[in-house]
């Protein structure tokens, strides 16, 4: 399946590289009232968490303690939830019930200890952060913040000591690396602070695993260079930072205060600042591997010591929009402060969950009154092209990003997604000249990028067209990205368009194991069952895809071919093996065996002072002209001298002749 559209703004700002609605509304309090037995509304607190639906949780299980006070288990669920939905305070009472719990506390008290810090209350923080039972996640986020807990006592010797005493697993070196940097310039041990930054920017296996923590910790070293004097190191660490994360908001506006001359704010200012990075640092870790409701817990700690954090609250909407809250997102978008660079970002990503809303008008007025505040900033027109699409106004969407590339000047890494979002909006409106030179600029700019390889490839296919040079797209776009369903599923039905319903079932079945929701997967595979005899399973995987709500097209096919089977298949040639009455009058035979550069016939100069080239197999229009004529652009040049190609630069197949234009004299 071609990928249509993305969310890539808060991706292209932040790192580089950041269905809506909840399936219950949060019940009325006369509702909760309604459930009269404790199994009813522990089993609805438990669907409700399912569909992360945490006012609902939370309404149900107020109700089931009223039945059971004194039930533990139902005061650890109510006080997760509550602190998962930023009730913080309302969480303490059951914090301090279950403190003593060996199995909640890694919960409980650090609840206790959150609350301790932010009350300065240090050394009654440093109690709680004692635990009986800990994993490897436990000891370093409780080892982290009891070192913090004692430079906020007054003691940073202790502070120090007690980061270089944590030991563990080797993906702790860039954690304990990075907080003994900031300990020791918060105690104002300058060479230590030194020593441990230029650790933390040489963990380049650590910035793999954990890539939030490496850019964090690259830009305190760059405001920490700055402070002491070294902007020139400064910048040099930044431009570090960029090559592995261009476009982030943050080192660009860092960037800005350094060349300018203004003193660059440190990035952790206080202990109770220390322990929130520590919180934060874990979620963000933790995010790259799932677990989104875990993430979202430490997200919560985080803010409850640094309500105002930036980072902690766009992670935070970022988390909500995984879980498809489009509403908690929009919160906490508005939170960030004004004077944050992510500001932009954060007004960006709102007018997207506007539109997951499908408050299209409100998404569409946010967005184009943020464009009209800088129209030179891509992101902006890559979230209004974005509504557009969700609405399928492609005209809109290719007008916009026209006017984006139009403003950009020479294009870099950056703004391939422009070309990449151009080319599936003329895509989708099948001005297939227009889109192809689109992808293979946003590969020129982005080489190996998955989205376009996949794009483009699956497109050649379902064209049929390049199709050896397409398959190959889309298997390296499935090696990138080999967890992403819809990359998968493209991979099973190219393989399906070019009759191997073999290499189809497989491919699609691992597409539905990567995303079993979805409907249109589902119904490719049914299709792939039908045609390598598993008739039975075909009509199973039929009736699942309307049992997933398919749009009208999609319910239809499936309902047809419920009712009536499928039509025998009809192989696809290649184009270099269709009838002569489909193609251009000007194709000559190419030579038996002709599948390579290597058998390419040479261009050719004729009588009347024109030059041809006869076209080799896995060739297109762009190629040629990227080749031939030293840009890929030129294509159009090519549709005007061959008028038989009828404007379409799919028609052209191996043994075209292909007028050139003529060399410069």
């Amino acid at each position: 399946m071609r990928l249509k559209t993305g969310r890539w703004i808060v991706a292209a700002g932040l790192a580089a590289g950041i269905a809506t609605g909840n399936a219950w509304a949060a019940p009325e309090a006369d509702e909760t009232v309604s459930i009269k037995t404790l199994s009813g509304a522990y089993l609805a607190a438990r669907v409700a968490e399912t569909d992360n639906d945490l006012a609902s949780a939370i309404a149900y299980y107020r109700r089931a303690i009223s039945f059971d006070a004194d039930n533990q288990t139902l005061q650890q669920s109510l006080m997760l939830g509550l602190i998962s939905e930023g009730s913080f305070d309302e969480a303490l009472p059951y914090a301090e019930k279950l403190k003593e719990v060996p199995e909640v506390e890694r919960f409980s008290r650090l609840a206790l200890a959150v609350d301790s810090i932010r009350g300065e209350r240090y050394a009654e923080a440093e109690t709680w952060l004692k635990l009986t039972l800990e994993s490897d996640l436990d000891r370093l986020i409780t080892g982290l913040m009891t070192a913090w807990a004692k430079l906020g006592a007054g003691d940073s010797a202790g502070a120090l000591a007690f980061v270089d005493q944590l030991s563990g697993p080797e993906w702790y070196d860039l954690f304990i690396g990075y907080h003994r940097a900031l300990i020791a310039e918060r105690a104002g041990d300058m060479e230590t602070a030194r020593t441990a930054f230029e650790a933390t920017q040489t963990n380049v296996s650590g910035g793999g695993a954990a890539p939030e923590v490496f850019l964090r910790s690259l830009e305190a070293y760059a405001g920490f260079l700055a402070r002491e004097g070294e902007h020139d190191k400064a910048l040099e660490v930044l431009a570090k930072a960029e090559e592995f994360a261009p476009g982030r908001v943050t080192i660009q506006a860092l960037r800005e205060d350094i060349e300018s001359g203004e003193q660059a704010a440190p990035l952790v200012p206080d202990a109770q600042a220390g322990a929130a990075e520590a919180l934060l640092n874990l979620a963000t870790a933790l995010n790259r591997s799932g677990g989104e409701s875990f993430v979202r817990l430490y997200l919560q700690y985080a803010v409850a010591l640094r309500p105002d954090s930036d980072a902690i609250l766009v992670q935070l909407a970022g988390i909500a929009e995984q879980q498809s809250n489009a509403e908690a997102a929009i919160a906490n978008y508005e939170k960030v402060p004004a004077s944050s660079p992510m500001r932009r970002i954060a007004e960006l990503q709102l007018g997207l969950n506007l539109a997951d809303l499908e408050r299209f008008d409100e998404a569409e007025g946010h967005l184009k009154a943020a464009l009209a505040e800088d129209e030179n900033d891509m992101r902006a027109y890559l979230a209004l092209g974005g509504v557009y699409a969700r609405q399928e106004k492609y005209r809109d969407a290719a007008n916009l990003y026209d006017q984006a590339v139009a403003r950009m000047g020479e294009p870099t890494r950056a703004e391939w997604n422009i070309f990449y979002q151009r080319g599936i909006a003329y895509e989708r409106l099948k001005e297939w000249d227009k889109a192809e030179p689109n992808f293979h600029k946003a590969l020129e700019l982005y080489p190996d990028q998955p989205q376009a390889l996949n794009y483009l490839g699956y497109s050649w296919v379902d064209m049929n067209i390049n199709l050896e040079e397409g398959l190959e797209m889309i298997q390296r776009a499935v090696e990138l990205r080999p967890s992403d369903g819809y990359i998968v599923d493209s991979l099973g039905w190219a393989f399906y368009r070019l009759g191997r319903f073999e290499d189809a079932a497989r491919e699609l079945e691992r597409a539905v194991g990567l995303m079993p929701a979805d409907p249109i997967l589902n119904d490719h595979l049914g299709d792939a069952y039908w045609r390598v005899g598993r008739k039975l399973e075909a009509t199973f995987q039929w009736r699942h895809t309307l049992a997933l709500e398919p749009d009208d097209e999609v319910k239809a096919d499936a309902e047809r071919k419920l009712a009536e089977g499928m039509q025998p298949f009809e192989q696809r040639a290649d184009a270099n093996d269709a009838s002569e009455e489909t193609l251009p009058a000007n194709v000559v035979p190419l030579p038996d065996g002709a599948d390579s550069k290597a058998d390419e016939p040479p261009v050719e100069t004729v009588a009347v002072g024109s030059t041809v080239h006869v076209v080799s197999p896995g060739q297109s229009l762009w190629s040629i002209a990227a080749e031939l004529l030293g840009d890929g652009n030129r294509y159009i040049e090519l549709l005007d001298l061959n008028p038989d190609l009828r404007g379409d630069p799919g028609r052209i197949v191996p043994g075209y002749r292909l007028n050139l234009p003529q060399p410069a004299n």
